[in-house]
C-alpha cells in the first residue's frame, strides 16, 4: 500500500484529524470529510496518515491542511508530489492567497472562484455531513433569534466580526428578550494586534470584559441550540468573496432554523434564495428584525419547506462531504 501525509495542526495529530469518534475534536461533525478523504484513499490503496505516522520524507505525496510554515517545508519536502487544501480566507490567513507560495504545488483546491481554473487550482465546496431526515424539523420553537460563534476580531477591509457585533449590540440594545447570543469568549476581553499574547492572561481579560446580557454561554452541540429558535444571524467571517460558502449556513438547514445570511456576493449560485433571508435586502436592523417578528406561519413555513427541498435534493451534493472526497481523490490519483 502506498503511504500519504496529511500535514495538519499539532492539535490534530496522532490521527485525531480523522477521528469522527472523538467528541471534543469532531464537534458538529466537523472532521466528516476528513475522514472519508482517508477512507476513499484506503479504497485506492493509498494510506493517508497525519504527519507523525506517515512521515512526509517516507511518504509518496504529501496533502497540506492549509499553507504551511516554510519552517516545516524543508528541502526533502520541496522534492515531493505536494497538493494543498486552501480552507481559511485571506483575513484569517493571508499566506493561503500569496500565489508566490503556490509554486511547491502540484495542485491546489480551493472554494474561491477567482482562481479556479482546473488545472492547477481545483474548486471544491465546503463539505458537510448531509443528514438523511431532519429530526430537528419536530422541535418547538422557543424564541425568535440566535446566534451561535466565538468572540473574533480582525482588522481587514473584508471581515464580518464587526458585523456580527454591530447585531448583537443592536438585539441588546432594542430587543434582548427575542435575541440570545452563544459562544466561546464573550464573557472575556480580546486583545489584537501586538497585545494579542495577553489573550493568555485569563483573569485579565475577564476584568475587562464587556458583560452582554443576551450572552448564554458556549454550545456543545450547534444543531440542538439552533433547532429552538426560529432564525440565527448566519455571517460568515468574511464578506464579498466568490464561492466563499462554509458549514454556518448548512448547519442552520439541519436544525431547520432559518438564516439570516451575509457572505459570498454569489450565494444563490449555488442556495436557493427562498431557503434564506438576505441580509443585503435590509437597511438596517430595525427592518429586518420587524420582518422576523412580524412573519407568518405560512411564510415561515415555506422556508422551511424550501430548507427540506433542497437539503433532500441533488443540488446539495457538491457541499457534501462526499463529493470533497471523491473531488480530490480523483484529482491526486486518477489525473
Amino acid at each position: 500500500m502506498r503511504r500519504a501525509t496529511f500535514f495538519t495542526g499539532e492539535y490534530y495529530l496522532n490521527n485525531r484529524q480523522f477521528d469522527i469518534k472523538d467528541t471534543i475534536v469532531n464537534r458538529d461533525n466537523c472532521l466528516y470529510g476528513s475522514y472519508l478523504l482517508k477512507k476513499r484513499f484506503e479504497e485506492k490503496g493509498i494510506d493517508l496518515n497525519t504527519q507523525d505516522i506517515s512521515l512526509p520524507s517516507e511518504s509518496d505525496f504529501i496533502l497540506y491542511n492549509e499553507m504551511p510554515r516554510f519552517t516545516d517545508f524543508t528541502d526533502i519536502v520541496k522534492e515531493k508530489e505536494n497538493y494543498l487544501l486552501l480552507f481559511e480566507s485571506e483575513i484569517i490567513r493571508p499566506d493561503n492567497w500569496d500565489r508566490k507560495n503556490h509554486k511547491y504545488f502540484k495542485k491546489i483546491f480551493t472554494w474561491n472562484n477567482d482562481f479556479v481554473d482546473n488545472k492547477k487550482y481545483i474548486k471544491y465546496y465546503w463539505p458537510n455531513k448531509i443528514p438523511e431526515k431532519l429530526d430537528s424539523f419536530t422541535v418547538q420553537k422557543e424564541k425568535l433569534c440566535t446566534m451561535i460563534v466565538a468572540n473574533k476580531f480582525q482588522k481587514h477591509p473584508l471581515e464580518l466580526y464587526s458585523e456580527r457585533k454591530k447585531a448583537i449590540l443592536w438585539f441588546e440594545k432594542y430587543h434582548p428578550g427575542d435575541f440570545d447570543l452563544y459562544g466561546y469568549g464573550w464573557d472575556r476581553y480580546n486583545f489584537t494586534g501586538i497585545l494579542r499574547r495577553l489573550n493568555r492572561v485569563r483573569l485579565l481579560t475577564a476584568l475587562l470584559s464587556q458583560e452582554y446580557l443576551v450572552y448564554k454561554g458556549p454550545v456543545e452541540s450547534k444543531e440542538k441550540v439552533l433547532s429552538k429558535y426560529k432564525f440565527a444571524i448566519c455571517y460568515e467571517n468574511a464578506k464579498d468573496i466568490p464561492g466563499y460558502i462554509t458549514e454556518k449556513i448548512f448547519d442552520c438547514f439541519f436544525a431547520s432554523c432559518v438564516p439570516v445570511y451575509l457572505g459570498a456576493p454569489n450565494v444563490t449560485d449555488y442556495i436557493p434564495a427562498e431557503t434564506f433571508i438576505d441580509r443585503r435586502k435590509f437597511k438596517t436592523y430595525d427592518e429586518l428584525y420587524r420582518y422576523m417578528k412580524n412573519m407568518t406561519d405560512e411564510e415561515y413555513n415555506k422556508y422551511l419547506g424550501a430548507i427540506k427541498d433542497f437539503v433532500h435534493s441533488d443540488k446539495i451534493y457538491p457541499f457534501s462531504a462526499e463529493c470533497f472526497a471523491e473531488t480530490i481523490c480523483r484529482e491526486i490519483v486518477e489525473r
